[in-house]
């Protein structure tokens, strides 16, 4: 598969399902770094475009004003998280008209995730942000931090993957997953719903993908669709790589289950993705490669 469509195989069935990677939450902090990695010439071309907008030049200065107020509400009434959390969001804002700082961004977001390490989105934001701007250490601590606190969370093993595949590591990748699999039944029983078992088991699959082991990919998408036949994620995941592998008449039945099983707002894109065309894959027509071939089977 092309790069982007590996990225694509890994992330977008899951971001269909609610725990993609690239989130609302999310894309905001994405776009802001973004921006911020474009060339100075880029830059000052918007920036002075901006100057000469009235509607952009007042976004700026009210949201300059937000960072001013919640930043000196926090430093008054450090238990204030919600004033943390509204200083966030403005400075990503900020980011993303090419305004702020980045470093301040991530600050807070440390901040924010030692006041409520609970909630594993903060982790997940911290993570990326650290990913995005070169610190790859730290968004894995940042990520190994949150599966401590909540074993198996679905985003945060998302973006942990991410990063572990950017990295080229992806049989600790796939390690981490079974990991968290091998553990589900019984996490599962203490603290019911603490790991999707589906989710994890589509992104294995997923991952599997990407590394071109096609017969495992289907398999673990097979053992998904077994274990939860009303869940669409690992349907659409097969039939997204059948699909890719040309075998689009085996896809077809497979993007109609999806679509009656997704929930109605996914129904569009499954069905765009159905009828797509798919882009010329010669060397995926096969379904064993010789990284599965040498890889010992589950």
């Amino acid at each position: 598969m092309s790069q982007a469509r590996n990225r694509w195989m890994v992330f977008l069935v899951l971001g269909l399902a609610g725990v993609g990677l690239l989130g609302a939450s999310v894309a905001p902090l994405i776009a802001a770094f973004n921006n911020e990695q474009s060339s100075n010439e880029e830059t000052a071309t918007v920036r002075n475009t901006l100057k000469t907008s009235s509607p952009a030049a007042a976004q700026i200065s009210k949201l300059t004003k937000d960072v001013q107020f919640y930043q000196r509400l926090s430093q008054e009434e450090p238990e204030n998280t919600a004033a943390l959390k509204r200083l966030i969001e403005a400075r990503l804002q900020l980011l993303s008209l090419k305004q702020g700082d980045i470093k301040a961004v991530i600050e807070d977001l440390e901040k924010l995730v030692k006041k409520a390490p609970e909630r594993a989105e903060y982790a997940v934001l911290l993570g990326q942000a650290k990913q995005q701007v070169g610190d790859k250490e730290g968004a894995a601590k940042a990520f190994r931090s949150a599966l401590k606190t909540k074993p198996g969370d679905s985003k945060v093993l998302e973006a942990y993957v991410s990063l572990l595949l950017q990295q080229k590591r992806p049989q600790q990748a796939i390690s981490l997953l079974k990991d968290n699999l091998s553990t589900a039944a019984k996490a599962n029983k203490v603290e019911p719903g603490s790991i999707d078992v589906t989710a994890v088991q589509t992104l294995l699959g997923s991952v599997y993908a990407k590394e071109n082991r096609y017969g495992e990919a289907i398999a673990a998408f097979d053992i998904a669709i077994k274990n939860d036949k009303q869940d669409f994620r690992p349907v659409m995941a097969k039939a997204l790589l059948l699909k890719q592998q040309g075998k689009v008449d085996q896809a077809k039945p497979l993007f109609t289950k999806a679509a009656e099983l997704a929930p109605a707002k996914y129904k569009d894109e499954i069905n765009r993705q159905a009828n797509s065309t798919p882009s010329p894959n010669p060397t995926a027509s096969t379904t064993e490669t010789p990284s599965s071939k040498n890889t010992p089977k589950e």
